[in-house]
């Protein structure tokens, strides 16, 4: 065992409704050297998402609760410190799934060298990552935006939104909308990412400023909120749309079950479809997507932003403002 000590986030109970920091717990811990096989890894950057809310709960899910006590987990970037394995040397930044702690004991196995001559580290946890991958299929496959779309997008502002509004464009979108909390975020939408126009949803009903919008009727939702944007969406579709539902965190933390649209019989009589899409299924096209992905970082075609909170004691506060919308573009904590 090596003298260095490492600090952990645990999760210490399961929140009821809202999460609140007295749901974590910060422990300091030994950190233990690398077997045959093995790595140690300081981790540089972690990412703070949406679907962990869910893994907070103690219920049947495509992944794995969190289990109370121990360490939670997600995606993070780091530096390789030291190594039992002859593949992964001293010094190579790695991308892996053991986040919320400053040190990570990992098998070879279960990292992988990233290109950091292509990009910045924290892009591998973003446009160049998990993130950036769902964008991409929301907009080439699952919704399969056709030149000439109109696209609304809610949760624009967020780390996937964001580039699902830029993808739109590329794959030949005539108009794209997303929707935002806030005056501020609504005009990031238009001045930084290329929204031709923003709904925020703070300001009134998101169906009678999207009508306003979008008037003549949208063809793709790509929906990360769920609610009230996914009936308007639905309302606003024209025959033959398509919706690729990614998230719905208007409901993550509700403490009773949250209705559904009212409107449903809509995607009967236009013969809507409504497709989710979990990126966990996925994996295997990440490597061609950041092939393309990474020259069109470097050209300046694809902007990526971010929200940056500093140290591993302040990433349940990282999580916390993620999930009530603190965040432009991608969340992420830096340690």
């Amino acid at each position: 065992m090596s003298r260095m000590v490492g600090r952990e986030v645990r999760l210490v109970s399961r929140p009821v409704g809202w999460p609140g920091p007295e749901n974590f717990a910060v422990v300091r811990t030994g950190v233990p050297d690398p077997g045959e096989g093995q790595v140690l890894v300081r981790n540089r950057w972690m990412s703070v998402d949406p679907y962990m809310r869910g893994r907070m709960d103690d219920g049947e899910s495509y992944i794995a609760p969190f289990e109370v006590g121990a360490v939670l987990e997600g995606h993070a970037v780091g530096e390789v410190v030291a190594s039992g394995a002859a593949g992964v040397p001293v010094g190579a930044t790695v991308s892996h799934f053991a986040g919320w702690r400053e040190y990570a004991l990992l098998d070879a196995a279960d990292v992988a060298v990233v290109d950091v001559s292509v990009a910045r580290p924290q892009d591998h946890l973003h446009v160049l990552g998990q993130t950036g991958l769902t964008a991409y299929l929301a907009v080439t496959e699952v919704a399969r935006v056709r030149p000439g779309d109109v696209v609304f997008v809610s949760g624009a502002a967020g780390a996937v939104g964001s580039l699902v509004g830029q993808l739109a464009r590329r794959f030949g979108a005539a108009r794209v909308v997303g929707s935002a909390g806030g005056a501020q975020k609504a005009r990031v939408l238009t001045e930084v990412f290329g929204f031709d126009a923003a709904v925020d949803y703070r300001a009134g009903g998101v169906a009678e400023q999207l009508a306003v919008a979008a008037p003549e009727g949208i063809d793709v939702y790509v929906d990360h909120v769920g609610g009230e944007h996914l009936q308007a969406a639905i309302g606003a579709l024209r025959p033959g749309g398509r919706a690729a539902l990614v998230g719905m965190i208007s409901g993550y933390s509700a403490a009773e079950p949250v209705p559904g649209p009212s409107n449903l019989y809509d995607v009967v009589v236009k013969h809507l479809t409504l497709r989710g899409l979990l990126v966990t299924e996925y994996y295997d096209r990440l490597p061609g997507y950041v092939a393309q992905a990474a020259r069109w970082l470097a050209d300046g075609s694809l902007r990526s932003r971010e929200t940056v909170v500093e140290g591993i004691a302040r990433a349940p506060e990282a999580f916390l403002g993620m999930l009530g919308g603190a965040n432009v573009g991608k969340m992420l904590v830096r340690l």
